[in-house]
């Protein structure tokens, strides 16, 4: 695949969703219930699976037009000017009174983590918000939706895009129970194994599990399913075939944002023009980059680090084609 350094023409990407302050614990591992911990470090760090993802894309070269909320307190200084320091367009952000958005993380020496969500000002995002959004969907290579924002309003930013005739990439994070319409007005889902087992009922343990859960998602109206399975790569599946990716070899500091960090990876390469197949390759390397360093924007790589990842290790002839049945 090519990985030339200038750009070829792009269009811009849309991100509906939350923008989070991260309050991040480091533990030697996760506490039991009932246990008190003595933890190795603490850290404030720009998040929000929504923001995340914004930020994934500009830091490879790709215009992003965020659409979200921040409240009017010392952390929405700090996410704005975050945002805006890395690139993102944050003309749609809307400022209103009360808390950002907080998620607490607690992460363990391995790398793992575990997420509390306080959605805050995200909460609140609704009418005002989906009509900024129809301004920025104007010529947009692809919206991202995740499940931070109001349910019903991720329904309605797909309506806008289909109506726009935009592709619509969900993350179904944090897991819950989607009406039957989103679905079908999604082009790509991206959920990991935890999320696709909450969305079609059964655990993912073995290979048979996920292939027959990328089924299901089909079934559902979903166009291309993407099954993010961290180490092992991702397993894309649609109505032509299955096909599986492997993950890129990195030692790992920190999982936190590598989803997003994927999204955002795979959304910059198809504004760029890039086909499915290569944009996964994006998505991969982005991810697997993230994760050797701590924190979730502040690990997210540059474009010339991917650039420099996917010509040292990308390889088409590890890329397995499976059949569906």
């Amino acid at each position: 695949m090519s990985t030339q350094s200038t750009l070829p023409p792009t269009r811009h990407v849309v991100v509906f969703g939350s923008i989070n302050m991260d309050l991040v614990a480091r533990t030697p591992r996760f506490a039991r219930a009932g246990e008190t911990l003595i933890g190795s470090s603490f850290s404030t760090v720009s998040g929000g699976k929504g923001a995340n993802q914004a930020v994934a894309c500009a830091r490879l070269g790709v215009s992003v037009r965020m659409v979200g909320r921040v409240g009017q307190d010392p952390f929405g200084d700090t996410l704005l000017e975050g945002l805006r320091s890395d690139g993102v367009n944050v003309e749609a952000v809307v400022r209103i009174p009360g808390s950002s958005g907080v998620a607490v993380i607690e992460v363990e020496d391995s790398g793992e983590n575990h997420i509390i969500v306080i959605p805050g000002t995200n909460g609140e995002v609704g009418t005002e918000d989906l009509e900024l959004l129809e301004t920025a969907l104007e010529g947009a290579a692809v919206l991202l939706l995740q499940l931070e924002v109001p349910l019903g309003s991720v329904l309605q930013a797909a309506r806008l895009a289909q109506s726009h005739g935009v592709p619509v990439m969900l993350d179904p994070a944090p897991a819950q129970d989607l009406p039957p319409e989103l679905y079908a007005l999604t082009d790509l889902i991206t959920p990991n194994a935890s999320e696709a087992a909450s969305l079609v009922g059964f655990v993912l343990e073995t290979e048979e599990d996920v292939l027959e859960a990328g089924r299901e998602l089909l079934l559902k109206g979903v166009r291309e399913v993407l099954i993010k399975r961290g180490a092992l790569g991702v397993t894309w599946m649609n109505a032509a075939g299955t096909r599986t990716l492997p993950a890129f070899e990195v030692q790992a500091v920190d999982t936190v944002a590598a989803g997003d960090a994927f999204n955002g990876g795979l959304a910059a390469a198809l504004a760029q023009g890039f086909p499915l197949e290569q944009a996964l390759a994006w998505g991969l390397a982005t991810g697997a980059l993230s994760v050797t360093k701590s924190g979730a924007q502040s690990s997210l790589p540059s474009r010339a680090e991917v650039l420099e990842l996917l010509a040292m290790s990308f390889q088409p002839s590890a890329i397995n084609d499976l059949p569906l049945e």
